[in-house]
């Protein structure tokens, strides 16, 4: 029962992350479940498993919208799911002891990054002075993406998503939408993967339909708490979250004297605090900005 708890309160966290970014559910849900000891294997083959519903109704929203580039959707949907099918296999081919660390150290570099993303690039506006994707540079994308997304339980949106927002040719509700609805492949494939390489048995379909449950909750909550916060901010609480599950994680692996732990944590915090302050202020030189433009 406690552990159902935990899956339904880890959905709900990571969907109200996810639905307010459009990114990080599979890194927050992923970094909270390896926090609570959910072998890694475990952890990344129960979020796939969730995600395949949560990106569907995601996919066909987004389509329904019109916030989709069909044409980067099938480009970004055959190296994406060969990718995370191998990455599956791979993760699912390990001890677990062994490669949690290393999840840890990838999930902790995206911590890093989103809250990089969220500080340093937000705003950012399309231009059409960037040279539209080729398959040379979507086909390597894809596969990385997608390998790290299950091998880490999450990455697809932080890293594709980024990448294809640099280049300043799509809207970013464009990039966003296709990014989730192309997930929905990425999602499958992993989830082939895990249950090629660790069986379905392994697999507990209470925590899986409980993580859907706490997802399902917390969607309208999310869409609610988009319009009151804004994305920047919530990306470096999110960043800031993540770099500080991932660093305890680290720090139990490697058994690190326990003076150190304090004076670590002290430094995430106020690293942490800093981002935030810096985060509220770039927020409201934006809003003066536009006030001052129009």
């Amino acid at each position: 029962m406690k552990k159902l708890i935990v899956f339904l309160f880890v959905g709900l966290i990571a969907q109200l992350i996810d639905g307010s970014l459009g990114m990080a559910y599979g890194v927050t849900s992923t970094t909270l479940l390896l926090t609570f000891g959910i072998a890694p294997a475990v952890a990344s083959a129960s979020v796939h498993l969730a995600e395949v519903a949560t990106t569907a109704a995601s996919g066909i929203s987004h389509w329904k919208f019109g916030n989709v580039d069909r044409a980067m959707v099938v480009k970004l949907i055959i190296p994406g799911s060969v990718g995370a099918f191998v990455g599956a296999c791979f993760l699912s081919n390990l001890p677990g002891d062994l490669i949690k660390p290393y999840v840890s150290l990838f999930l902790l570099v995206l911590g890093f990054y989103i809250i990089y993303r969220f500080l340093v690039l937000n705003g950012r506006a399309p231009s059409a002075s960037g040279k539209q994707w080729s398959n040379k540079q979507l086909v390597p994308l894809g596969l990385v993406a997608g390998f790290l997304d299950a091998t880490g339980g999450g990455g697809w949106g932080p890293i594709a998503t980024p990448v294809l927002l640099a280049n300043r040719t799509m809207e970013a509700r464009k990039v966003v939408g296709t990014v989730d609805t192309s997930e929905f492949a990425v999602a499958l494939s992993a989830t082939i993967g895990f249950a090629i390489s660790l069986g379905w048995e392994q697999v507990n379909w209470y925590w899986v339909l409980t993580l859907m449950a706490g997802g399902i909750i917390a969607a309208p909550i999310a869409a609610w708490l988009v319009r009151k916060l804004p994305s920047h901010l919530l990306g470096v609480l999110v960043g800031g979250l993540i770099i500080l599950t991932n660093v305890r994680t680290l720090l139990h692996a490697w058994e690190a004297p326990a003076p150190v732990y304090p004076t670590v944590y002290s430094l995430i915090v106020i690293g942490w605090a800093a981002a935030v302050i810096l985060a509220v202020r770039n927020g409201r030189k934006g809003v003066a900005s536009k006030e001052m433009a129009s």
